[in-house]
């Protein structure tokens, strides 16, 4: 408990100390919060990224992967035996407007999607292939792959122990399934550790699924506007979500609904240009990420430096196992909740296998890679520890260097894609954030209202100052969730399999039919 006290101080003192320096110039105030977050949280930090002795293999990637690859175990390779009826869902042909809930099948799904595809899919992966090489992407396929029964896992449980109220709305998640699941169970802790997730998740909203992506969002249009205040940026994005937030899930979800697949579509069909255009190619692309996954094709610390970039960006990008899905997945309206953990297995297939592939595809054949002609090889920079790319690019520079490449104005397509990527992300982790901060606080419309404002002063600040050490931290919070919900499903998962053994039986037995609409 003395660590979440120095947490939640430390989160108080920053509030109290950017309300302060908002009127200063915006290099005391990067000065100030760099300096008070580096001295206070380096050490979690350092401790949630810290990496597995004697490798560069960070641990908490492979918490999220073995747990990944339990799941996919103790449930037979559900992702893949369940898939075509988890499409079935998706399209509401088992759906009942009458069951308990508040939104779709496809709403849950597009909300949580917009919590995960964001720009680790833009610039995550131009890191991994950059440091990785396309190798990287072999590896980050099979871990979305195995995230999927992470999500499958955690979605059913979210919705079994959520919380029904009579005005309609559901309030659901790691929270309520890890204390109300314990206690059913006769495990002690659970609600400890309810407490200790709730606090994570909301640093991790206000900070990753908020300032972060306030902050890269300004600078890519910056890009391209040329320079402007930051706080200018925060302010718009901050009214837009704050526009959304405030009418609840419903709200939130009428939004993602339209919004991911636009973007979703926009971001895969301008990936699919660049790839028709250099068709000729996409076979060799194919045969370097087999090459390198295996071989580590000149790549910094070869095959294991392949393993740990795909892996890494994998769990990073789809959060399989770090339980905000949940969240929102919690929100559908069910009364079996076996389905949505099906609807909840193809996030991580959209999200890192189809969206990140695109990416490194994209990145793979433009070139933007340099090989040694005379070797085949791909080169490394000076430091010899990260592939040589063309013009130094990395990160979003790499990705969009990559796709103007094909055709020269691409690089405003991906300036959209990622300002919708970022408001996308922002209005979802609102959300989980919010649901946290009702389970330590209380459900009611003002405790609500309290943290969606301070969630919007938030995205001011992150747009307005470069918060390099309070980003840092955020990012560990998040994954700070996957180590508390891990633990959590191992006890869990049990339940999850009693429930998948009815509705199977049941499905077969054609109890369960197509809903008439």
């Amino acid at each position: 408990m003395q660590n979440i006290q120095r947490l939640l101080l430390t989160l108080g003192a920053f509030i109290a100390m950017s309300g302060q320096a908002i009127a200063q110039e915006a290099g005391s105030l990067d000065a100030r919060v760099n300096e008070i977050f580096a001295s206070s949280t380096g050490w979690f930090v350092s401790l949630i990224f810290a990496p597995i002795p004697g490798t560069s293999f960070p641990w908490i990637v492979m918490w999220l992967v073995i747990g990944a690859s339990i799941f996919t175990i103790y449930f037979a390779f559900v992702q893949f035996r369940y898939f075509g009826h988890a499409i079935g869902l998706v399209k509401g042909d088992y759906s009942d407007p009458n069951d308990a809930g508040e939104v779709s099948h496809f709403q849950a799904l597009a909300t949580a999607l917009s919590g995960t595809v964001g720009l680790g899919n833009i610039a995550g992966v131009a890191v991994a292939v950059g440091i990785g090489g396309p190798g990287a992407t072999f590896w980050m396929i099979l871990a979305g792959l195995l995230g999927m029964a992470s999500k499958f896992t955690e979605c059913t449980l979210g919705v079994k122990y959520r919380n029904e109220y009579p005005d309609g709305t559901v309030s659901g998640g790691p929270m309520y399934y890890i204390s109300k699941g314990f206690n059913e169970l006769g495990l002690p802790g659970g609600k400890i550790l309810a407490v200790v997730f709730s606090v994570f998740c909301i640093l991790g909203a206000l900070g990753g699924g908020n300032m972060f992506q306030a902050n890269q969002a300004h600078a890519q249009i910056t890009q391209i506007t040329g320079e402007f205040p930051g706080w200018i940026t925060g302010l718009v994005f901050a009214a837009v979500v704050f526009a959304v937030i405030v009418g609840g899930i419903k709200s939130i979800a009428r939004v993602t609904e339209k919004v991911v697949p636009f973007m979703g579509v926009m971001y895969v069909g301008a990936a699919l240009i660049v790839l028709i255009v250099n068709f000729n190619m996409i076979g060799w692309a194919f045969g370097q990420i087999f090459a390198g996954a295996f071989t580590g094709l000149g790549v910094a610390g070869g095959f294991v430096g392949a393993l740990i970039q795909g892996f890494k960006r994998a769990a990073f990008s789809n959060e399989a196992g770090v339980g905000s899905a949940a969240i929102a997945h919690s929100a559908v309206k069910t009364k079996e909740p076996i389905t949505e953990g099906f609807v909840s297995l193809l996030e991580p297939l959209i999200d890192t296998v189809v969206i990140c592939t695109m990416t490194a595809l994209v990145i793979i054949i433009s070139q933007q890679l340099i090989i040694d002609q005379a070797t085949g090889n791909y080169v490394l920079n000076e430091a010899g520890n990260a592939i040589a790319t063309v013009d130094g690019n990395t990160g979003v520079a790499l990705t969009s260097a990559a796709f103007g490449s094909a055709i020269s104005w691409f690089p405003f397509i991906l300036a959209i894609a990622v300002i919708l990527f970022a408001f996308s992300t922002m209005i979802s982790w609102s959300y989980y954030g919010l649901k946290a901060w009702t389970y330590l606080f209380g459900e009611g419309k003002t405790t609500e209202l309290i943290f969606k404002i301070i969630f919007c002063i938030f995205i001011v600040i992150g747009a307005a100052a470069n918060l390099g050490p309070v980003i840092d931290f955020s990012d560990a919070a998040i994954f700070a969730m996957a180590v508390v919900n891990i633990f959590c499903l191992y006890f869990l998962m049990k339940v999850v399999k009693t429930e998948l053994a009815s509705y199977s039986s049941r499905l077969k037995a054609g109890e369960i039919k197509k809903f008439q609409h």
